[in-house]
């Protein structure tokens, strides 16, 4: 009993889903045959009816698996026919095991770019934990679709979207080699072994196996068959070419087309070169039972597989397995997956060169015989141990261990925003900081619609969400409330987009602040060393030059060289040969930090940090607004590069002292030598050596401490030369665990406390927000 369980699709799915999208659309393309040209405005038209059917037909899949799953279930999806039901598995249940395992090729990513559909079908295979390939090259292209496409990060183990890690590997499948060997012992078989001997006796037997398709490549084969009977005539009534075409898609012209050729390329060899007593060709249109089949193998001296694309192709690993008397040759094509594998001992061909084929057709059959058992003792010994029964315990062992590891993964992520919380927390308090990255946490999201890069020109253009206008106003008119932006951008992006409301601007990274109703002034140190800049400016214009699509930003204090644009695995390569011009070149002897970002390379000064710079921010807000109050809830949202997460933990009030002191010392390098210090300074109970839950954070001010803090004369304005602290001994900070949020926008490894997983989810934060904060001032 097989225990399968049916899943029934109507006649319409079938034609729509199986012979359309499949078939018609999804098998060409990943055996780089193309999409459909012959009508394009009626391809066009039905494309999105047989996509919805693909998508429906996968679905019902999925409902009919969902009904008999039990927890703990491994689900193995098979081939390009369901490579939507991972995604559809997920969101049923994302706790499910799911792989994925393709049968044919996997196209080149400019071949998979022509599909309409190619991000969506993608992501849907990204669901699945393990996406497995018959070889290398397939999971390479792969890959390289899911970052040249989808924009996400290809690594050694697979492919990275958001933290989420999905497994891409290759499995070359096997046969199951002891069912041929076992069949060679079969009287019957062994009885037609002698038939087929006395048959062809005298002459070489070359045979060929092949489904009747365009991707099997017979009439090259046959072609080039008759260019070694051509260039050798000693071997006309020496050798014969049995080639067993088995039919498909009779109804189909193309195939009808193909038959038509195949039987005019062999009646014109057979009238070339037959006599009356034989001819060097036969031709049978019809499959064979396996044990004639396995007959037909032992007595072959020189298999022909000369496929123009194939998945893996088992016709050569059955050939092997039945060889082991014979010890004949393998002529196999570079173009299908076996040739990774049985590769080392076979003659491998390119099926479009003929003359290629040809000489290799005289090579195997005049082969001296240690050399044929050099190379058949190769291919047998990977036949027999690469065999199915491994291939499928290989790829549900892999899956299981994909799992373990994800789930290990998934416990380092930090968990979501628990955004009531904040907001209760946000009305109990009395005097709240919020800090706000601005890229990729308060802009709008731009629709990419899969093509390559998204939309340069709009991305690059940094603006306000639109929807975050009303909120951000009502919190910054919250007087109990401080808004600070804190960006690596410069100050006219920050003026452009938030010189209306009242609030702080912290552009480069820190390094220039104020308030919107005030001048710009810098926290700079002020023996800042810049001479570092023309040199690095000359090798981010080379690279520029040299890699379409990118770009980069002179600013104050750093330089930034971005290529989220540009093709990625292109860009990364300049990347990585960009970073070896600066170290050896014009940063070797400079204090500057190199920080690399997803798709970006920037360059600044040592301890220029956001974490650094908050310090004097901190100091700055404190003594302008003149505080009584200390404040006692600090929200931190932002896509910060890891360069820059020590913002995260300068807030922390759990951290052991020293962690903390480790923290501080970092934002301690940001200093000049006679620079005495920022306006303000954390303070730590060292009492205190372990961490808990309700310890509260002081940061107080000294009593009278005068700070000079350096002017610039190169900005509009200017931090006062000396600020006073405020009142003797009076906290800045009064911080307990509960009251402190710090939340990464889509970075799901970070130092922050919390995550969001998109902007669109900040939006939605905020909007809650200004929602208390309103009914806070309704209440008093």
């Amino acid at each position: 009993m097989q225990r399968c369980i049916p899943v029934f699709l109507d006649e319409e799915i079938v034609h729509q889903y199986y012979n359309g999208y499949c078939n018609n659309i999804l098998w060409p393309l990943f055996h780089y045959l193309g999409l459909p040209q012959e009508d394009r405005l009626a391809t066009t038209r039905s494309f999105q009816s047989q996509f919805d059917a693909y998508k429906r037909a996968n679905q019902m899949f999925a409902d009919v698996v969902s009904q008999h799953y039990e927890e703990g279930d491994v689900i193995w999806c098979h081939d390009y026919h369901l490579m939507f039901l991972p995604k559809c598995l997920k969101e049923h249940d994302r706790n499910m095991k799911v792989g994925w395992f393709l049968h044919t090729p996997f196209p080149s990513s400019e071949i998979h770019r022509t599909l309409p559909s190619r991000s969506e079908l993608l992501r849907s295979v990204l669901a699945a934990d393990l996406v497995g390939f018959h070889t290398y090259d397939y999971a390479r292209h792969f890959v390289s679709a899911c970052t040249r496409i989808l924009g996400l990060e290809g690594t050694p183990e697979g492919v990275e979207d958001q933290g989420k890690m999905t497994r891409v590997a290759a499995f070359p499948i096997g046969i199951d080699s002891d069912r041929f060997r076992r069949a060679l012992e079969l009287p019957t078989v062994k009885e037609r072994i002698c038939e087929l001997k006395k048959r062809f006796a005298g002459r070489k037997v070359m045979l060929g196996v092949d489904r009747l398709d365009m991707i099997k490549g017979i009439p090259q084969k046959i072609l080039a068959f008759e260019k070694f009977l051509e260039e050798n005539p000693s071997w006309h009534d020496k050798v014969v070419l049995l080639q067993i075409a088995v039919p498909t898609r009779t109804d189909v012209p193309e195939y009808q087309k193909l038959t038509s050729q195949v039987h005019e390329i062999v009646g014109r060899i057979n009238g070339r070169f037959g006599t009356l007593t034989g001819v060097p060709l036969l031709h049978l249109d019809r499959s064979l039972d396996f044990h004639a089949l396995c007959a037909l193998y032992a007595v072959t001296d020189v298999a022909l597989v000369t496929s123009l694309r194939d998945g893996m192709n088992l016709v050569s690993y059955e050939f092997v397995a039945c060889q082991n008397a014979k010890k004949g040759v393998l002529i196999l094509s570079e173009f299908a997956g076996a040739a990774q594998s049985l590769g080392a001992g076979a003659l491998l061909v390119n099926p479009w060169n003929i003359t290629e084929v040809a000489n290799s057709i005289f090579t195997a059959l005049t082969m001296h015989p240690d050399e044929r058992e050099k190379r058949h003792r190769h291919n047998f010994a990977h036949v027999t141990t690469h065999t199915a029964q491994e291939w499928a315990q290989t790829f549900v062992s892999e899956l299981n261990d994909t799992v373990v590891e994800a789930q290990i993964r998934t416990r380092q992520v930090p968990p979501l925003l628990p955004s009531q919380t904040a907001v209760e927390q946000y009305m109990q308090a009395k005097n709240r900081l919020l800090i706000l990255g601005f890229n990729s946490t308060l802009t709008g999201s731009v629709e990419s619609s899969g093509r390559r890069g998204g939309d340069q020109i709009k991305e690059m253009e940094l603006k306000l969400h639109p929807e975050l206008k009303g909120p951000l106003s009502n919190l910054c008119d919250d007087p109990k409330t401080t808004v600070v932006v804190l960006s690596g951008s410069d100050r006219s992006v920050l003026d452009d987009n938030f010189g209306e409301y009242h609030m702080w601007l912290a552009a480069e990274n820190g390094m220039f602040l104020r308030r919107t109703e005030g001048d710009w002034m810098t926290t700079m140190p002020e023996h800042l060393n810049m001479d570092w800049v023309e040199s690095v400016k000359h090798v981010f214009d080379y690279f520029t030059a040299r890699t379409p699509r990118s770009h980069f930003e002179h600013r104050e204090t750093s330089l930034v060289w971005n290529y989220k644009y540009a093709d990625i695995e292109f860009g990364r390569l300049q990347a990585r040969d960009m970073l070896q011009h600066l170290w050896t070149g014009p940063i070797s002897n400079a204090a500057v930090d190199v920080v690399q970002g997803s798709r970006s390379v920037e360059v600044r000064s040592v301890g220029v940090t956001k974490g650094a710079a908050i310090d004097r921010i901190l100091g700055e807000i404190v003594h302008s607004k003149s505080m009584v109050t200390p404040i006692d809830y600090v929200l931190c949202i932002g896509h910060f590069l890891g360069k820059d997460e020590d913002i995260y933990t300068f807030f922390e009030p759990e951290l052991p002292p020293e962690s903390v002191s480790s923290t501080r010392a970092k934002a301690a390098d940001a200093k000049a030598p006679n620079d005495r210090g920022p306006a303000v300074k954390p303070f730590n109970n060292k009492s205190n050596s372990k961490p808990s839950h309700g310890k509260t954070q002081k940061v107080t001010v000294g009593p009278e401490r005068k700070v000079p803090m350096p002017a610039s004369p190169q900005i509009g304005g200017q931090f006062p030369q000396e600020i006073t602290a405020w009142h003797e001994g009076s906290s800045v900070l009064d911080l307990k665990g509960e009251n402190y949020f710090s939340c990464a926008v889509g970075r799901k490894r970070s130092n922050a406390r919390y995550l969001l997983n998109t902007s669109d989810d900040v939006v939605m934060f905020i909007k809650q927000l200004a929602e208390a904060s309103n009914q806070d001032d309704w209440k008093s």
